[in-house]
């Protein structure tokens, strides 16, 4: 095989693990040696059935509401954060909680009470359902209007069109956030903007990352869950990018062997809740088939570190968390 046609993977730097995920994991694992199993999760601690799967076997159990946890047990809240009347559950029913909910996140339900006890009309930029959004809108439910794309911005009614702000889910794509606020502004000439921007560091560098390798690919293929927001918004932007084609997959196993006819160059990422091992397994499973060659593609450098959850931290005492 020559150089010009050699098999080769282009490998995105970031990729996988935030600092907001790596957090809830280890709140997760840590609660458990801290207090045995069971301990009891709101949901989907990260949005990665692997991981899900992995703490499911050493005693986590997961569930909707707080209402399926028993009086009294220990209930962790994701990462995706939850709104107030969770909380006020959690205390009805006497559950030690423990909230893992990422501090980015937590920052955009501060801007939200903040925004509202200014009595201004806000936009929230988001997915309608998604954890994340449910939790950020729950902070000022009358305030708090969701739109999901700039297709949604003519549906917006307020009541002063001069006192309107905007936030967003922090793991949206960075352009159709821009876009959507652009919109919005054509509307709202006086659009407040947040403090700071609301999309993840992660988010964007990931999909920077993305953005510099897909035009060398014809093939991107990205390892995250489906309901996982950022891992979804990492295929579009790969095929927006340049790409000619791109996947989503859970892990190695769903590689489908046919998308690999006539290519030279598969793009590998994973999204901010995926575990490097499910890439390296990828990546073995790509050297079987020929992409033995692996080219990194780094475009930032993370080194941003969260502490653990408070209450967790008391219960620790001096013992190091990792």
């Amino acid at each position: 095989m020559t150089a010009t046609n050699r098999r080769r993977v282009l490998l995105a730097t970031p990729r996988g693990y935030c600092a907001g995920v790596d957090r809830a994991v280890i709140t997760v694992e840590k609660a458990l040696e801290q207090y045995g199993a069971p301990i009891y999760v709101r949901k989907q601690i990260v949005h990665n059935t692997h991981v899900v799967r992995t703490l499911e076997e050493r005693g986590a159990v997961f569930v909707e509401e707080t209402d399926e946890v028993p009086e009294g047990a220990i209930v962790v809240f994701s990462a995706h954060g939850v709104a107030p009347q969770v909380h006020e559950e959690a205390q009805r029913r006497q559950l030690k909680t423990i909230d893992a909910t990422c501090p980015l996140v937590t920052k955009v339900h501060k801007e939200a009470k903040r925004f509202a006890a200014e009595d201004r009309d806000i936009i929230l930029i988001g997915h309608t359902g998604h954890e994340e959004v449910e939790g950020t809108s729950g902070e000022a439910p009358e305030h708090i209007q969701i739109v999901d794309g700039p297709d949604d911005v003519d549906k917006v009614e307020v009541r002063n069109p001069d006192n309107v702000s905007w936030l967003s889910q922090t793991t949206l794509s960075v352009d159709e956030t821009n876009a959507t606020v652009s919109a919005l502004r054509e509307r709202f000439p006086n659009l407040l903007d947040p403090p700071s921007d609301d999309i993840c560091y992660a988010t964007s560098n990931r999909q920077d990352a993305v953005k510099a390798m897909a035009r060398e690919c014809e093939l991107v293929i990205v390892v995250g869950s489906n309901n996982s927001s950022n891992s979804v918004r990492l295929v579009e932007v790969a095929l927006e990018s340049g790409a000619d084609t791109a996947y989503l997959i859970d892990n190695a196993s769903h590689l489908d062997d046919s998308w690999l006819t006539g290519i030279t160059t598969v793009g590998v990422t994973s999204g901010a809740s995926v575990p490097d091992i499910l890439v390296r397994e990828l990546l073995d499973r790509l050297a079987e088939r020929g992409f033995d060659t692996v080219e990194e593609v780094e475009t930032a450098q993370e080194s941003l570190t969260f502490s653990m959850p408070k209450e967790l931290r008391r219960d620790l005492r001096n013992e190091p968390v990792g």
